[in-house]
């Protein structure tokens, strides 16, 4: 189950972009190689509108590994799906 906020219904993610409402359809995997083993992902959802300027946010810092449709998301086995972290605004 991926989580946004406390008390969320699983079954209907939002999108981590700050502010925005809308049900997220893209999970974005990243790490920071500086504080995260090279095996940890952690997670952003993003809507359709806001998956490219996610996407961008931690490609641009090397921290992007993966963007897969939510439908599609397998996450590991021996990891716990972290909370998406609400991004910096740009």
């Amino acid at each position: 189950m991926i989580l946004n906020i406390p008390g969320s219904d699983p079954a209907s993610p939002i999108c981590s972009a700050k502010g925005c409402r809308a049900d997220a359809v893209w999970v974005l995997a990243w790490n920071n190689p500086k504080l995260h083993t090279p095996d940890r992902r952690k997670t952003w959802l993003a809507c359709e509108e806001h998956r490219e300027h996610l996407s961008k946010f931690l490609g641009v810092r090397g921290f992007l590994k993966d963007v897969v449709s939510l439908e599609d998301w397998d996450p590991p086995e021996h990891q716990e799906i972290p909370r998406p972290q609400e991004p910096p605004t740009a």
